[in-house]
């Protein structure tokens, strides 16, 4: 990480010759502009930036997509103002010369925060929690398939006949991990000197897929590792001519890949899920039965803030080491939520969210159910014993995306806590992703119907 003062030092010794401004669209996908460093440290670090509104309402073709309140073309596709946050600055050592810092968005006009920004979400939740003297820890754990094709081949090949990066399935197996070693190191390297502290990387279940995984922090610090994180794998690959996937299910035959989401919450410099009161095996406080009974008790009102994609629904297969059913067990990851650890390392995981997640909104929702069940004292199902897929009397997760899009554009507790224009917004969006997939002919389609219908 940088201070602003070591950026000027480090740009007048010509070290820094660029500096990235960015935040991220609904998709998670960083956007933004390259500065010339010595006017980035003249004029921009003071008065920020702007860009085009419809940022945050385009399809992923960034085609301006009708029926948003926020911008449209009655509007007349205004700007909104980047604000430099600079907690986040840091060297982007994975690009020559290059620094980064991550944004947030405001109405140019007001000042007040563009409410319907990833980042002004989460902050509005963390907000929240800070009223009632929590400070929130997260760690993301992401996994991605990685293969030898180069982005642009891959392309090419419309994403069929890829070569992945190992042929057998590999998790924990260090003479496949050590194939991609190459890659890897390069990863934990640039990720530790760019300002996200790394733990591990290793090979998961599927062919070529693979974790890597940095260390907890506060949440807003972790959501914006998350994405920096994302940004310099994905730039390392096209860099070495190789290509990775954070969707969450890539091939229907192999495991899909999860963005593991461990929370818990802190007052006065200690964890506020430690306890002395039975929960099943586990012995934590109120406030850890509570929180994990709301974050429970509303996934189906916050589905779309964990599994965003038409593809995130493919995920939830049975045996495929993706939960299926909503309960919660004790180290057990067949569970939609799995507690691990115990006493000041106590800690809810929760398994739903996908790698195509977009970490502040994922993160956001986590909180705003998990508070509610503070709020209300809300008791959590039992702990559940076995193999939840084969328990099938538990409620199942959303089976699609236009399903959890209108669970939650319906949903009285989503208005509550995010405000009637963001659903409003969200749900839009999500309802024309889904749309877009509905009118969309597939391979799958002319494979099974060009000859036999």
């Amino acid at each position: 990480m940088l201070t602003f003062a070591q950026l000027c030092q480090k740009v007048t010794a010509h070290e820094i010759e660029t500096v990235i401004v960015g935040f991220t669209d609904h998709y998670g996908r960083l956007m933004g502009k390259r500065y010339d460093a010595d006017f980035f440290v003249e004029d921009t670090h003071k008065n920020g930036t702007h860009a085009c509104d419809y940022l945050l309402t385009t399809d992923m073709e960034m085609n301006p997509t009708p029926g948003y309140k926020f911008a449209n073309w009655e509007l007349g596709y205004g700007d909104f103002h980047l604000v430099p946050d600079f907690s986040t600055l840091r060297q982007a050592t994975w690009i020559n010369r290059t620094a980064l810092v991550l944004c947030n968005l405001q109405n140019t006009q007001t000042h007040a925060p563009v409410e319907v920004a990833p980042r002004s979400v989460l902050a509005r939740q963390l907000k929240n929690a800070a009223e009632q003297d929590f400070e929130a820890f997260t760690a993301s754990e992401l996994e991605y398939y990685l293969f030898n094709d180069s982005y642009k081949n891959a392309n090419a090949q419309n994403y069929q006949n890829l070569t992945p990066a190992s042929w057998y399935l590999e998790d924990y197996n260090l003479m496949q991990g050590a194939r991609t070693e190459d890659f890897h190191a390069a990863a934990r390297r640039h990720l530790k000197n760019s300002g996200v502290p790394v733990e591990n990387s290793k090979g998961e279940w599927g062919r070529g897929q693979h974790e890597l995984n940095v260390r907890y922090a506060e949440t807003l610090t972790m959501a914006d590792r998350h994405v920096v994180f994302k940004q310099c794998l994905k730039e390392l690959a096209d860099q070495q001519g190789i290509s990775l996937t954070f969707m969450a299910k890539p091939f229907s035959d192999q495991a899909g890949s999860s963005c593991h989401i461990h929370l818990s919450l802190w007052q006065n410099g200690r964890n506020a899920f430690d306890g002395q009161e039975p929960l099943g095996p586990v012995m934590g406080s109120e406030v850890f039965r509570w929180f994990l009974g709301g974050w429970i008790a509303h996934v189906y009102d916050l589905m779309p803030f964990y599994a965003p994609t038409v593809n995130s629904y493919k995920r939830f297969v049975d045996g495929s080491w993706a939960p299926t059913r909503l309960a919660w067990s004790h180290d057990n990851r067949t569970a939609g939520f799995r507690v691990v650890g115990s006493g000041q390392s106590l800690r809810i995981e929760c398994r739903i969210p996908g790698a195509d997640c977009n970490p502040y909104l994922a993160f956001a929702a986590s909180l705003a159910s998990g508070l509610d069940g503070i709020k209300n004292q809300t008791e959590p199902p039992a702990c559940f014993v076995g193999d939840i897929y084969a328990a099938a009397h538990l409620p199942r997760v959303p089976h699609s995306l236009a399903e959890a899009t209108e669970l939650f554009a319906n949903s009285d507790f989503a208005k509550q806590s995010f405000g009637d224009d963001v659903v409003a917004h969200y749900a839009h969006f999500y309802r024309t992703e889904a749309q877009a997939y509905d009118r969309s002919v597939t391979d799958w389609e002319r494979k099974r119907y060009f000859e036999q219908i």
